[in-house]
């Protein structure tokens, strides 16, 4: 882990332990950078480690921080394009921001992603289909229609999740096709 994830990871673990009395501000602050830093892939909920019987190695002190921004966000109103419609979720989980540099497919329908996901380049998104804050998606996968990649959930480089698939925390798929 980096000194910068090492440095989110004591703020995160000290702001949860104290979250009866914490600075909901300082909360939101933290939180922002731990969007940031799982948005572009640099921090993850889960890592591949061999050293592990798994394979894997959970980051905790991840998931301790999304639960801290739930906390700390206040429900708000976010506009659809389509009328008389709007959606009602929490300030501190907006939808990520993907522009057509990103190498990122959204199919037209009715796909959300939420800030604070990792989504490689080459990965194709069919509608409607959900991805979470915390998931790691992996270069040239697809999710497909009606699938959930829940918060957390990691998914590895050029991995068809099927339709209609929920992936639920920590679950891992990770696969190298050659």
């Amino acid at each position: 882990m980096t000194q910068q994830a090492n440095e989110l990871a004591s703020q995160i673990q000290r702001l949860y332990e104290n979250s009866d009395t914490a600075n909901r501000q300082d909360v939101r602050i933290v939180f922002a950078k731990l969007r940031t830093e799982l948005s572009a892939g640099r921090v993850r909920a889960a890592e591949p480690d061999e050293s592990t019987v798994t394979g894997w190695r959970v980051n905790p002190w991840v998931k301790q921080g999304i639960l801290l921004g739930f906390r700390a966000g206040t429900n708000m109103t976010y506009e659809s394009t389509i009328p008389n419609m709007s959606f009602l979720d929490k300030d501190t989980l907006p939808l990520k921001s993907i522009s057509v540099d990103s190498g990122i497919r959204i199919v037209p329908g009715g796909s959300s992603v939420r800030d604070g996901a990792y989504i490689a380049k080459g990965v194709i998104c069919m509608p409607p289909m959900y991805v979470n804050i915390g998931s790691y998606i992996g270069e040239n996968s697809l999710i497909d229609s009606h699938a959930l990649v829940g918060s957390c959930a990691q998914v590895g480089s050029q991995v068809h999740v099927s339709a209609c698939a929920q992936l639920v925390e920590y679950m891992s798929l990770y696969a190298h096709i050659r």
